[in-house]
C-alpha cells in the first residue's frame, strides 16, 4: 500500500491466484470422463485489483475500484473479455452510506455473501445458476449503508451489457435503453441485511427486464429463453441466514426465480433453489466447508440434488492447497452441471454427475 500524506490519499493493489486440476465423469454428449484445469474458478476466481480511498474532510471520502478477473490455466480474460471485468466504479462514501457508479455487483451478491458458504466456489451455487458468481451489472447506480448491523442497498443499471459479450452464460447480451423502450435491459435490485455478533439474516430482490440479444439462462445443457421484449423479466428473490461461533459458521436460504415472457411459444420459468451447508476450522492451518444445494424447477421437470465436500490447509496467511468432492444427481429431465469450471462439462439428461478438484491458492 502506498499512501500520500497531502492528499490523505491511500492505493491498494491485490489479487488471488487460484487454479488446480478436476476430474469430471459423465461429461458431454457421450457421458465420458473429463480431466482439465476449470477454466473460471477453484475455490474462488482469479483476480487483480486495485482500489482507493482519499479523505476528502469533514467525514466525506472518495473511492473507485478497478478489478480484472482473469483465468490462470490460459492467462485469458474472463467477463467477456473486459479489462475490468469484476468491477469498475468510483463513488462518494459517509456516515450515511457509499453511493458508486460504474460497473458493479447486484444486491445478490451481497446478500449471498454470508449464507453461502462455499461461494463462488467450483462445484457452488454457480453450478446450478450461473447468474450467482456473475452478479454484476454496467451502468449502475448503487447505493449501501450500515447503520448499527442493517445494511440497506440498492442498484439501478440503464443497461446491463454495454460491452455486448455477455454476463453470465445463457444470458445473452443486453446494451441499454432505446427510444420508446425506456425500460429496456435495465436491471434493479435492493437488499435488507442484519449482522450481529453472531448470527445474520438477508433478503434482497433482483429484476432484469429484456430487450435485444436479451436471454435468460435455463440450466446448463438446456436452451436460453428469450427475452427480446422490455416487458420481459427475470427475477430472483432470496433469504438466507447463518450462524457463527469461535472457530464455526453455519448458513442456509433459499433462491427463488421467475422468469416471465411474452412469447407465447416459451414457457415461464419458475424454479427455487434452497441450501444449507457449514464450516469448521480445526487448526489455524486446516478447515473443512461442505454444502448441500436443492433446485427444483416444477414447470420444466427438472430438478437437482448437489453436495460438495471441501478440505483446505494453509501453508500460510497467503497460501493455501484444497481439494473437493461433489456429487450431483439430475432428474430424468435435468442436465445441470456438477461443475461450473467452463463449458463442456454437461452431462445428458438424467445423469448424474462426480467431481474432483485439487487446487492451490495464493493471495496478494
Amino acid at each position: 500500500m502506498a499512501a500520500t500524506s497531502a492528499s490523505a490519499q491511500s492505493v491498494t493493489l491485490y489479487g488471488i491466484l487460484d487454479t488446480g486440476i478436476e476430474y469430471v465423469s459423465h461429461a458431454g454428449a457421450n457421458n465420458s470422463s473429463l480431466v482439465r484445469m476449470p477454466a473460471n474458478t477453484g475455490s474462488l476466481p482469479s483476480r487483480w485489483g486495485v482500489r482507493a480511498d482519499e479523505d476528502l474532510g469533514g467525514g466525506l471520502r472518495a473511492l473507485f475500484m478497478l478489478e480484472n478477473g482473469f483465468n490462470v490455466r490460459a492467462g485469458d480474460l474472463n467477463q467477456g473479455g473486459r479489462l475490468f471485468g469484476r468491477q469498475a466504479w468510483v463513488g462518494l462514501s459517509n456516515q450515511y452510506g457509499t453511493l458508486s457508479i460504474g460497473r458493479q455487483y447486484s444486491m445478490t451478491f451481497w446478500a449471498l455473501a454470508d449464507a453461502d458458504i462455499l461461494g463462488p466456489d467450483l462445484y457452488g451455487s454457480g453450478s446450478l445458476d450461473s447468474y450467482i458468481p456473475n452478479a454484476r451489472s454496467d451502468n449502475t447506480i448503487a447505493y449501501k449503508g450500515v447503520f448499527q448491523g442493517l445494511s440497506i442497498g440498492a442498484t439501478y443499471s440503464f443497461g446491463r451489457d454495454s460491452g455486448g459479450t455477455g454476463n453470465s452464460p445463457g444470458q445473452g447480451t443486453c446494451a441499454g435503453q432505446t427510444p420508446g423502450q425506456m425500460t429496456a435491459c435495465r436491471q434493479i435490485s435492493a437488499m435488507l441485511k442484519y449482522d450481529t455478533a453472531w448470527f445474520g439474516v438477508a433478503g434482497a430482490w433482483d429484476e432484469q427486464r429484456g430487450g435485444a440479444g436479451a436471454a435468460a439462462n435455463f440450466f446448463n445443457g438446456a436452451a436460453a429463453v428469450p427475452l427480446t421484449s422490455s416487458s420481459d423479466k427475470d427475477t430472483r428473490w432470496q433469504l438466507n441466514g447463518y450462524v457463527k461461533g469461535g472457530n464455526w459458521k453455519a448458513g442456509a436460504g433459499w433462491l427463488g426465480r421467475r422468469v416471465q415472457t411474452a412469447a407465447a411459444a416459451v414457457a415461464d420459468v419458475n424454479s427455487d433453489m434452497f441450501y444449507i451447508g457449514a464450516l469448521y476450522q480445526f487448526t489455524p492451518a486446516f478447515a473443512v466447508d461442505g454444502e448441500v444445494f436443492r433446485m427444483l424447477n416444477a414447470r420444466q421437470n427438472a430438478r437437482a440434488t448437489m453436495a460438495t465436500l471441501r478440505g483446505t490447509y494453509f501453508l500460510s496467511k497467503r497460501t493455501a492447497v484444497y481439494t473437493q468432492l461433489a456429487w450431483l444427481g439430475n432428474s430424468e429431465q435435468a442436465a445441470y452441471s456438477v461443475s461450473s469450471g467452463g463449458a463442456g462439462g454437461s452431462p445428458t439428461p438424467g445423469t448424474s454427475q462426480l467431481g474432483v478438484n485439487v487446487g492451490m491458492r495464493h493471495t496478494f
